[in-house]
């Protein structure tokens, strides 16, 4: 696995409420800051080490400056913060997270990360924000329903969550048989998929409902979503066993939700499709 990113980004999320109350936008205010000035961590204190697929908008990815942002990365930047412990951010191979987990690469799977089905591999958070699996299209393709893929050329990110409804016999596996060649088509990002998309290279993804806001709202005129495959939900996915930083980490979120902290986030990221509505982690 080829290391993308590391990023240490604990001192920079002391300054996260005061960014978000000035209004700040969809830039690295959590990591991007901290990688400038080159804060030092603090050698005695836990560290949580985030994995994450930096093509993953709006939870983790690039920025226009360059450096990684995202919804989930401000949560991860304010847990760590609240909690005395240093955070790194590993932007890693998707398909490689297990693995790196086991290593001790990374401590924590943390990025749109599905719960569902996965109970018995991880130790998961409380979740947190509720999401679907969904179908996007182009508005002009005369797709319309599920059953209008049938013969069509549909996508989706390899070891997504997607992939795992459209190949499930208990899920959609009934569907994806329609699709051409039998299967789903794979690819190694979303940002990707969308590409073959616009491009009529293939006819659909098969999404978060999160990137497909995102991608909707970016480009309205040009896509549209059908009606969901699966219902769902996000938390934080760390080694089975891990309980005490999972705990933590729901914990804090909860204290974020209740002080007010997480409408803050998510009115930050509203334009990229991140909405309070979706937030789960209440009680």
């Amino acid at each position: 696995m080829k290391k993308l990113t590391k990023i240490a980004a604990f001192a920079a999320a002391l300054c996260l409420g005061a960014a978000l109350l000035a209004g700040c936008s969809g830039s690295n205010d959590a990591a991007s800051d901290n990688a400038a000035d080159g804060a030092a961590t603090n050698a005695d204190a836990p560290t949580l080490i985030v994995g994450l697929d930096n093509a993953y908008p709006p939870y983790g990815f690039i920025g226009d400056d360059g450096n990684l942002t995202g919804f989930d990365i401000d949560l991860a930047s304010q847990v760590a913060a609240r909690n005395n412990w240093n955070l790194e951010l590993e932007a890693i191979d998707w398909d490689a997270k297990d693995a790196l987990l086991n290593q001790g690469t990374i401590n924590c799977i943390w990025n749109g990360f599905t719960m569902e089905g996965r109970e018995g591999k991880y130790t998961f958070s409380k979740p947190y924000m509720h999401n679907e699996q969904v179908v996007v299209v182009k508005k002009d393709s005369g797709i319309n329903t599920l059953e209008d893929l049938a013969g069509k050329n549909v996508m989706t990110q390899v070891d997504s969550a997607a992939l795992e409804v459209l190949e499930d016999e208990e899920g959609q596996k009934a569907l994806a048989d329609t699709f051409a060649g039998g299967k789903v088509q794979t690819i190694g990002d979303y940002n990707n998929a969308f590409m073959q998309l616009e491009s009529g290279a293939v006819d659909a993804v098969a999404c978060d409902l999160s990137i497909a806001d995102y991608q909707m709202s970016a480009k309205p005129d040009m896509f549209m979503k059908l009606e969901p495959l699966s219902a769902e939900n996000y938390a934080v996915g760390f080694k089975k066993g891990d309980t005490e930083m999972a705990d933590a980490v729901s914990k804090t979120l909860k204290e974020m939700y209740d002080d007010g902290t997480i409408a803050q986030l998510c009115e930050k990221w509203g334009e990229y499709g991140i909405t309070i509505d979706n937030w789960v982690l209440v009680d």
